[in-house]
């Protein structure tokens, strides 16, 4: 029979087993660092404008995405969270803010808003946020991060879907800190929302060049 002076330490040598890699577990004492990810460095480059309103949905996610916490890989199978870190806020909240900075930054539509100026827009950008997050490889040291991001492009007057398109980018990360994970997440975010914002903006009947 297991007395309690011989489960204790059991339990802790169990509970420790799983935490070699990564700690998903933070203090609740613990203040956590807030981070954030930038829109693209650069605008697509657009020949003309429209005289059209852009209104840019929250992307739906699953619910260990749909949070501030940073999301991290250790296999396939398991989710867990960087510890004393987070993003400044929920990240599907985070990212349509970063897609209204892009779009923005092309000025090549009237309005790009979270919600029409009047009773409805022009064009409505729906996604679905299922990757943004760092996953390690089979050797424990390998960090790759990733956005995949499913979007379709909805013109409001008809509800006809012009388009989908699933944008995925990977960048590498130095290691599971904070600081190199949120760096390559910054580095894949960048480089898809540019390929979602020229993509859009083509079905919408601009010349964007490659």
């Amino acid at each position: 029979m297991i007395t309690l002076a011989r489960a204790v330490p059991l339990l802790c040598a169990l509970l420790l087993g799983g935490c070699a890699t990564i700690t998903s577990i933070t203090d609740a004492t613990t203040p956590l660092q807030a981070y954030g990810l930038r829109a693209p460095a650069e605008a697509p480059e657009v020949r003309g404008s429209l005289r059209r309103d852009l209104v840019i949905e929250t992307p739906t996610a699953g619910g260990a995405l749909d949070t501030d916490r940073i999301l991290i890989r250790p296999d396939p199978f398991r989710a867990a969270y960087l510890p004393q870190a987070r993003w400044t806020d929920t990240a599907p909240v985070m990212l349509q803010g970063l897609m209204l900075r892009s779009f923005e930054d092309a000025d090549a539509l009237r309005y790009v808003g979270r919600r029409p100026v009047g009773g409805t827009a022009d064009y409505l950008l729906l996604s679905e946020l299922t990757d943004l997050q760092a996953e390690l490889a089979p050797d424990g040291e390998t960090v790759t991060t990733r956005l995949r991001l499913t979007a379709r492009l909805v013109r409001e007057a008809d509800a006809t879907i012009l388009g989908s398109r699933t944008i995925e980018t990977t960048a590498a990360a130095a290691s599971t800190d904070a600081a190199d994970v949120v760096a390559g997440l910054d580095t894949a975010t960048r480089t898809g929302l540019r390929a979602l914002t020229a993509w859009a903006l083509r079905r919408m009947g601009l010349a964007v060049p490659d």
